[in-house]
């Protein structure tokens, strides 16, 4: 993939952002490709979400060698993260499908609060594979941790993350299956968007809040 110039926005044209689609569509691809025995699947997300935290922190993709490195060191702690993930995924469809058919009693209340519920699931999964792209690609278990206290923290980011997910999600089912694999790296590259913006948000009303402080002491 073509390394994005880290130029000001004012010096980017039509160019660079058919460049960044493309790299973006090409990483998608990618992945699912990487995730297609299922197995491998926490390793195609970790890698991908590191290469997507190196592509904003730095304006560059990481290299193919560095790359695949990253996927073979993500595999065996990637399979625990799967399991689990896909024992998630089909509980809480299997839930959801047999509180709309009516088949299990509480009705509109009872689907409410698991939609609920499942949403924001999504938002921490999404938080979490954020968290592991900003390590490099693995460990996941601790992601998990730093992802539930991020959440708890900033639940306006967690919401967010939520919502990219639905959207993502949404747009899966909507769109032709063929467009799936892009819409995925244009997902990754939403969450942590959403999550630098969240950040960036705190981090100046801290700035804020001590400024403030110290003209008080001033």
């Amino acid at each position: 993939m073509v390394s994005r110039v880290d130029v000001s926005a004012a010096r980017r044209d039509w160019r660079d952002t058919v460049r960044d689609g493309a790299d973006l569509a090409l990483l998608g691809i990618l992945t699912v490709l990487a995730a297609a025995p299922v197995l491998t699947a926490g390793a195609a997300v970790g890698t991908a979400s590191a290469a997507v935290h190196d592509w904003l922190s730095t304006g560059t993709w990481p290299t193919a060698r560095r790359t695949l490195s990253r996927f073979g060191r993500g595999l065996l702690p990637g399979l625990p993260a799967t399991v689990l993930g896909l024992a998630v995924v089909i509980l809480l469809a299997l839930d959801l499908l047999a509180l709309a058919s009516g088949r299990v009693p509480g009705g509109a209340v009872a689907l409410s609060l698991t939609t609920v519920v499942a949403a924001g699931l999504l938002g921490y999964a999404a938080a979490i594979v954020v968290e592991v792209g900003r390590a490099g690609g693995a460990g996941w278990w601790s992601a998990a941790t730093r992802a539930a206290r991020a959440c708890l923290d900033h639940p306006a980011t967690w919401a967010g993350l939520a919502g990219t997910g639905l959207v993502a999600a949404l747009l899966g089912v909507l769109v032709t299956p063929v467009a799936v694999p892009i819409l995925a790296g244009y997902a990754l590259a939403a969450m942590h968007a959403v999550a630098r913006r969240g950040l960036r948000t705190t981090d100046s009303r801290r700035l804020d809040a001590l400024s403030g402080t110290r003209a008080e002491v001033s």
